[in-house]
């Protein structure tokens, strides 16, 4: 991922001396275990860990001869160790090091995802509580339906990354497996208690039934909710973007001291993270495509999958990480207009209480068909018109006065009707 959208602490989680790292920290726990079930001497164990390192150009150097990365870093290392090393990388398959490293990384990359999601979850649940009284429009097909309030639309926002966040928990455990098992998963020269104590000392969980490889369903797993989480990310995106277009203008992203909108246009004042937000998913979502792509390998394994996971696995980790940090940074700073709302609310007269006019009718004995002929007449009447005003057109109808007194209609136009419900929404969520 180019660097402008890598933040540090997840950028560095990917990195070849991470990387390294990690398959170092695999190595030195099979050997524990290989020492503790009798295998290798515990004193040799002891001299790899005191003198085990790496230095991640001459990894690179190396590979350039061998052709192949693991091996490059075990001849590093075992410059580094001398004669304990021959202990190292004993019955195991490159593939037991690379996947059970690997699944290092995408904790440690999930860690961090969960932790900037929850101060999402908190920057949502604020500002649903300071606009659970702020009356809005709500749309349907993007055009005006019923009252709502900004608060409530931000609650289901809120219910949609609660979810992730469940969704990203148990994703956690699915990937938190490792496989010492050999060549072809066999365990033909490696114990399976070596597994289970390696994986236990790292944190991990052995794979159930590994090939040379952990089955790249667990992957796609990872990449798909991650996916889906960015689609959450993108939803709110679009929404900002939409209620700020100037036709609209009931939100707005913080315009700081000194930005520019554009390089011809002196006025603009452009929704610009939430667009890069909608690209963003984008991006994620098409990785979900290798990441299917990856589960069907031949036999026991073949390495189509590894150079789209150099790409993939990283690339979605710091996009998504980034994203999650705009969005929250976002939402944070929003800007909201109630008086927009509230103008754009009452265009042409109220016509979005028409359901309300429409109901009392029938409640006084209007049958249905004509109540809506009539209650539609006037809302059609009203729309698209400088001067519509369906509240004026339905208080002078004779055939809804004949029904309802000004009392009662003008009790149609109240939008408190529509939100007298809403606390059993913040009450689950706990706002």
């Amino acid at each position: 991922m180019i660097e402008r959208y890598t933040l540090p602490e997840m950028g560095q989680l990917w990195t070849d001396t991470y990387k390294l790292k990690t398959w170092l920290q695999v190595e030195i726990a099979v050997c524990e275990a290989q020492a503790e079930l009798g295998y290798i001497p515990k004193d040799a164990v002891e001299e790899i860990k005191a003198k085990a390192n790496f230095d991640p150009q001459r990894v690179l150097e190396i590979e350039a001869e061998v052709r192949h990365d693991v091996i490059a870093f075990l001849t590093n290392v075992n410059e580094y160790v001398g004669d304990a090393g021959r202990y190292i990388h004993l019955g195991l398959t490159s593939s037991d090091v690379l996947d059970t490293a690997l699944a290092l990384q995408m904790v440690a990359s999930l860690n961090l995802i969960l932790e900037q999601l929850e101060d999402l979850i908190q920057a949502i649940r604020y500002q649903a509580q300071q606009h659970r009284n702020t009356v809005m429009v709500g749309r349907s097909h993007g055009i005006h339906a019923e009252p709502i309030t900004f608060g409530f639309k931000l609650a289901g926002w809120l219910a949609e990354v609660l979810r992730n966040r469940e969704r990203l928990i148990n994703l956690r455990q699915s990937i938190s497996v490792g496989k010492i098992s050999g060549a072809v998963g066999t365990y033909a020269n490696v114990d399976p208690r070596v597994e289970a104590l390696s994986c236990q000392y790292l944190g991990l969980e052995p794979d159930l039934a590994s090939t040379q490889v952990i089955s790249r369903d667990r992957h796609a797993e990872f990449v798909q909710q991650l996916a889906l989480l960015a689609a959450s990310l993108e939803r709110f995106s679009v929404e900002i973007r939409n209620l700020q277009r100037t036709d609209v203008l009931e939100v707005e992203e913080y315009f700081s001291k000194g930005q520019k909108g554009s390089s011809a246009m002196p006025h603009k004042r452009n929704p610009i993270r939430s667009e890069r937000l909608t690209g963003m998913a984008r991006i994620i979502r098409g990785y979900t495509v290798a990441a299917l792509e990856n589960v069907a390998l031949w036999h026991e394994r073949d390495i189509s999958h590894s150079s789209v996971e150099r790409v993939m696995l990283p690339d979605t980790c710091i996009l998504t990480h980034f994203m999650l940090k705009e969005t929250t940074d976002l939402i944070k700073n929003l800007l909201v207009y109630p008086d927009n709302m509230k103008r754009n609310m009452n265009v042409y007269g109220g016509v979005i209480f028409s359901q309300r006019v429409l109901l009392s009718l029938v409640e006084k004995g209007m049958m249905r068909e004509e109540a809506y002929r009539v209650v539609q007449s006037c809302a059609h009447k009203a729309w698209n018109k400088e001067d519509g005003n369906f509240h004026d057109l339905i208080s002078k109808d004779a055939q809804v006065t004949q029904y309802l007194s000004s009392e009662e209609i003008e009790k149609c136009f109240d939008p408190q009707h529509h939100l007298q419900n809403l606390d059993t929404i913040y009450q689950r969520l706990g706002i």
